[in-house]
């Protein structure tokens, strides 16, 4: 385990915030759970499959049993990204952009528990945690090593490699699978969704689960298109338009289409959506950047909805509108599925409190672990939003 100020990255605060939430999460998960070693990708380096700093990709492995042996849970780490060399050489000395930071063992918790009582529908499948050190939800494929930083941008492939390795392991025969993932995971878990189904052409239900990974195109309270920026610095360095949408390039620049907003509409294969309406990144990160908020003024509101003054929780709600509006563009779609709650959080299946326990909030009287699984398994099409803040009192029994 790596405390904040090890991890903590130079630059944007989009980076140093991010940073700090992963460790919280981090440590949370640690406190509760199953703990499984790492396996260090080693044959991945001669493909140039490849973390930031050039060491071999990761994950871990734990076994399925019983009848769900040839079942497959896929789960994506979270992390953030890096848009600048900057930022992407101070990344790569943590565990975001190096194996050799990475901590092991690691616990599996919420999605990942082999608890039946915790974990209802998933807890005897096989369950992969993949380690995020390439910045850019595994999009990026860069031939070129940066020089001076000895940077490498090979996200595209790390997740390749991974995937073949699994089938490798057991996964070409999988009967069901997901792919998932938390916060800059989740993204991935939408990003990459119809290519992992393509790897399993012949498993019965292959489908993918967004966690926290919706985020939108929205502008500051003072009208700066910061995470529209950003998200194109992102996509700009690492090289990765190749590995985007087709279809959504064609009618928009890449960076644009690293919003799932933009995407997630020509996916074919099914995606269940776990999100915030009140996501407590994108609010703190994407709505109101510190740098807007020079005199603190936002502070309590920002850490606290409660605190919020009427006009500051007008703005919120305004995002909350957006973010709706957003899922509504996509259009209405029988394989897609959604658990939009009004909890100011940001990630929910990894930890056990928030995925499925007697004190979890709930969105028609159901954790996000039943509604999951009862979507995976096709005895639910759960398209369900909450109505807004304050209204969901299971919200507060919570705490991430």
């Amino acid at each position: 385990m790596y405390g904040y100020e090890k991890c903590r990255m130079e630059g944007r605060e989009v980076h140093q915030w991010l940073c700090g939430f992963t460790f919280l999460l981090l440590l949370l998960i640690t406190a509760e759970g199953l703990f499984v070693n790492i396996t260090i990708l080693e044959s991945a380096v001669e493909k140039g499959a490849v973390c930031l700093d050039g060491s071999p990709p990761a994950y871990h492995l734990d076994r399925g049993f019983g009848n769900g042996v040839n079942n497959w849970l896929v789960q994506i780490e979270g992390g953030g990204w890096c848009n600048s060399i900057r930022d992407c050489n101070s990344r790569k000395k943590t565990h975001l952009g190096s194996s050799k930071l990475m901590e092991t063992p690691l616990a599996f918790s919420g999605i990942m528990s082999n608890d039946y009582s915790l974990n209802p529908y998933f807890y005897n499948w096989n369950k992969v945690k993949v380690r995020y050190c390439d910045g850019a939800s595994f999009t990026g494929d860069v031939e070129a090593v940066d020089p001076v930083n000895n940077l490498h941008f090979r996200g595209a492939r790390i997740f390749q490699a991974v995937m073949e390795d699994l089938l490798a392991k057991g996964m070409k025969n999988a009967r069901n699978a997901i792919l998932s993932g938390c916060s800059a995971g989740g993204l991935t878990s939408i990003l990459h969704c119809d290519k992992f189904k393509a790897f399993l052409p012949y498993a019965g239900r292959v489908k993918c689960l967004s966690d926290a990974g919706f985020f939108i195109d929205v502008k500051t309270i003072t009208g700066e298109p910061i995470i529209q920026q950003f998200y194109n610095d992102v996509v700009t360095l690492h090289g990765s338009a190749k590995n985007l949408h087709r279809t959504c390039m064609s009618k928009m620049n890449p960076g644009l289409c690293f919003f799932p907003q933009n995407t997630a509409s020509y996916i074919q294969t099914p995606l269940f959506l776990i999100n915030s309406a009140y996501d407590y990144w994108q609010v703190r990160v994407s709505l109101i950047p510190n740098h807007v908020d020079p005199n603190g003024e936002w502070t309590n509101c920002k850490t606290n909805l409660a605190e919020c003054q009427p006009q500051q929780l007008n703005a919120i709600q305004g995002f909350r509108s957006e973010l709706v509006r957003a899922l509504n563009e996509l259009g209405p779609s029988s394989a897609r599925g959604y658990y939009i709650n009004s909890c100011y959080l940001h990630c929910h299946t990894e930890l056990q409190n928030l995925w499925h326990s007697p004190n979890s909030p709930r969105l028609f009287n159901k954790t996000i672990a039943e509604a999951a699984g009862e979507w995976f398994f096709d005895r639910s099409d759960f398209q369900k939003i909450d109505c807004p803040y304050p209204c969901n009192k299971s919200c507060f029994q919570s705490s991430s």
